[in-house]
């Protein structure tokens, strides 16, 4: 899921929450996870339901802060590795470990 403009908040169970990303794969929802509490955030995790037992499994991330938006976070450049350096949009997407504070590329690489 790309980082959208869009506030997706809702409920997991009887706890209100911000949704992360939905109908994504086990790593992806490992890194998300790790990622999100690291930063502080309680990070609440759904299992989506199969039509068949032959699908993969997926997962929907949500956290409990119900102002937090992804793309304004990492945009404001307000998270954070491991390695306290400053989450860019290639690295939330998992494009890259390089978190340069720019998004830009100048055609180096």
């Amino acid at each position: 899921m790309a980082l959208g403009g869009k506030h997706l908040f809702g409920s997991i169970e009887d706890t209100r929450v911000t949704f992360v990303e939905k109908k994504i794969g086990e790593d992806r929802k490992d890194f998300l996870k790790k990622l999100l509490e690291h930063n502080g955030f309680e990070v609440v995790i759904q299992e989506e339901k199969r039509p068949s037992e032959e699908e993969p499994q997926l997962y929907t991330v949500a956290v409990t802060d119900m102002v937090f938006n992804p793309t304004i976070w990492v945009f404001q450049r307000k998270l954070k590795t491991f390695d306290d350096r400053k989450v860019t949009q290639d690295y939330w997407n998992q494009q890259t470990e390089d978190a340069k504070p720019q998004y830009w590329n100048n055609g180096q690489k």
